[in-house]
């Protein structure tokens, strides 16, 4: 593509020339998720407008390169200063920018793609753990088998085979990364990637571990277990320190996190720390009040119905719900809330049909007949 076509990169962005670093970002990003090629396989001219749009990001976002944009257009990004773009027919080339933008989305390396030469904690693992609703109010402990990396007893975690050792990367010198220089109208511009020899490891391993292959890490089953706290809500989670990827060059181990999917009851329903359920009452308790049991969490609570209670009504057993003290809000509870609605027999035998309609007539509410006529 010649200079003389080109459109300005702030046109290829939909920016005006003031825009901010913020403004510039979001431009590119909503153009990269438009036209990504992943999302347009075999696409060519989304392919172009993606690679467009990323030459000018490349350029915009990176302020010595506007200065240099802004004095003297395109030809000062080939004249020696910016050493134009160059697409190399693969989207690796974007790693950086994917970083920064996506963190990750698309395939971009970003921070990951930096020198790993120092000690890096390891990755978190996630871990998904059903539970009981009890299990969840109350508390418990489970114990959960998940596959765990650990440091190859072979090679030490060098990744190298035994009675060898890596070597110091050539190339980087063992920094992982490679500095390149350029002179150019406004001074000299230093440009930093990852050395693609070592991956920003530093070391080479020349010859493999048999066991490990390479990775210094060999994997096994492992059972775990985890305290569940009383109180914890569905979709909340456990941390168990140390339980997760190994650390990189003497780094620490990541840690497990444990996300707990609550199985639903039956009978109950929970809101936050309090607990809801229905009660089916007979007709002559709520008309004339009396005990009924109301069960809970904790076993069935008596609770005195008042006469002349109506359907519906929702009474409290107070201190019934769920405990909040796994969460540091103390040693108090919620409450339990139950719902009182009449429960109407389905069978009758004839002598309370005959009770019921005598009950009826004495209470004077009697339907009005439709029609002309009374």
């Amino acid at each position: 593509m010649a200079n003389d076509r080109k459109r300005d990169y702030y046109e290829v962005l939909g920016v005006d020339k003031s825009a901010d670093e913020t403004k510039i970002k979001k431009a590119y990003r909503d153009l990269a998720k438009k036209y990504h090629p992943d999302l347009h396989p075999g696409d060519k001219e989304a392919e172009a407008k993606f690679k467009e749009a990323s030459e000018a990001y490349s350029i915009l976002s990176d302020p010595e390169k506007r200065k240099m944009y802004d004095l003297g257009g395109h030809d000062a990004m080939n004249g020696g200063g910016g050493g134009g773009f160059n697409f190399n027919g693969d989207f690796s080339s974007f790693g950086d920018i994917f970083g920064d933008i996506f963190g990750g989305m698309f395939g971009g390396g970003g921070s990951r793609s930096r020198a790993r030469s120092g000690p890096m904690r390891g990755e978190d693992l996630n871990y998904v753990l059903r539970v009981d609703f009890g299990e969840a109010v109350f508390g418990c402990e489970k114990e959960i088998e998940l596959t765990s990396k650990s440091t190859c007893k072979t090679c030490g975690g060098s990744g190298a085979k035994a009675g060898t050792s890596p070597i110091t990367c050539p190339r980087c010198g063992g920094s992982g990364q490679i500095t390149r220089t350029q002179q150019s109208m406004l001074g000299i511009i230093r440009n930093v990637t990852v050395c693609p020899d070592c991956g920003g490891a530093g070391k080479i391993i020349k010859e493999k571990c048999s066991d490990c292959r390479g990775t210094g890490y060999t994997s096994a089953r492992k059972r775990i277990k985890v305290r569940i706290p009383a109180g914890i809500d569905n979709g909340q989670g456990v941390r168990v320190r140390g339980e997760g990827e190994p650390g990189v060059n003497g780094g620490t181990r990541g840690d497990l996190i444990v996300e707990v999917v609550v199985r639903p009851h039956p009978d109950f329903r929970r809101q936050n720390s309090d607990i809801y359920s229905v009660v089916k009452v007979p007709f002559t308790t709520m008309a004339l009040g009396g005990e009924i049991n109301v069960r809970t969490m904790d076993g069935d609570v008596s609770y005195k119905v008042s006469a002349g209670t109506q359907t519906g009504t929702r009474v409290k057993i107070k201190g019934k719900g769920v405990p909040n003290s796994g969460y540091g809000f103390g040693s108090s509870r919620g409450d339990h809330y139950a719902t009182l609605n009449v429960d109407v027999p389905v069978s009758l035998t004839n002598e309370q049909k005959e009770t019921l309609k005598k009950f009826d007539e004495l209470s004077g509410e009697k339907p009005k007949k439709k029609g002309f006529f009374k």
